[in-house]
């Protein structure tokens, strides 16, 4: 039983140091339920899934906030969303011939794009998190390092591709980088002895935008599992402190 309580308090403590005042409020509720009025502890498994399932909203509502940010992807070497390796040649042939900064501004385009995408995943996940079973909420106490993002991204994945790619190829024709590209096909298929590209842009930006969302929910969760102790405080200390 120890071990429910570690967990799901190294959860409760990694989400008060990222969340601030409204984690603490959530915090501070389930720490009501999980400590009697004598300061012992009364734990069902019932009150520990609600413990979770609070805690992983405030958490997803947090890696939707990194990610939407202004530079949320572009600032971020993890997620940053760049050329694919295929386009590399092009890229670099394009900037052999002065068109360096075309290059960058595309790909700082897409990762614009990327970050008003990720706008839409918050209620999403939250959906994900109410309609979390029994069960489901077990296998992430008990799971891998990676148990919560690969319960997300099951549940989520397909209901976030059709909203990403919507929003992306709105906000990419806005932003004029479906134009940028063609121009810059266009440019480089005049280059002499060159393969023609075969590239969608818009599927790209969105591949990788939903790749970078649940890269920084495993990143946080490990961290999260692995290092419980670099995050708590005083007060969490003592009422986890039987772990």
């Amino acid at each position: 039983m120890t071990k429910r309580y570690g967990l799901v308090g190294a959860l409760l403590c990694a989400l008060l140091v990222t969340a601030g005042c409204e984690t603490l409020k959530v915090v501070e509720e389930v720490s009501s339920l999980l400590l009697g009025a004598n300061g012992e502890q009364g734990l069902t498994m019932d009150t520990i899934v609600k413990g979770l399932k609070e805690a992983l909203v405030v958490g997803t509502q947090n890696t939707v906030a990194s990610t939407s940010k202004k530079g949320g992807y572009a600032d971020n070497a993890l997620i940053r969303i760049a050329l694919p390796p295929k386009l590399q040649k092009f890229g670099n042939a394009l900037r052999k011939v002065g068109l360096g900064a075309q290059v960058d501004q595309f790909e700082q385009k897409m990762n614009v794009a990327a970050e008003d995408a990720a706008r839409a995943a918050a209620p999403v996940f939250v959906s994900a998190v109410r309609q979390m079973s029994f069960a489901d909420a077990k296998g992430v106490l008990y799971g891998g390092e990676t148990a919560a993002t690969d319960y997300f991204r099951e549940q989520t994945s397909s209901t976030l591709r059709a909203k990403y790619s919507g929003i992306v190829s709105k906000h990419m024709n806005s932003l004029g980088v479906v134009r940028k590209y063609s121009d810059l096909s266009a440019r480089y298929n005049m280059i002499p002895l060159v393969p023609k590209l075969t590239f969608d842009p818009e599927e790209y930006v969105t591949d990788q935008a939903l790749d970078g969302l649940f890269t920084v929910l495993a990143t946080e969760e490990q961290k999260i599992r692995e290092n419980p102790a670099a995050r708590t405080t005083a007060l969490l200390r003592k009422v986890f402190g039987a772990r």
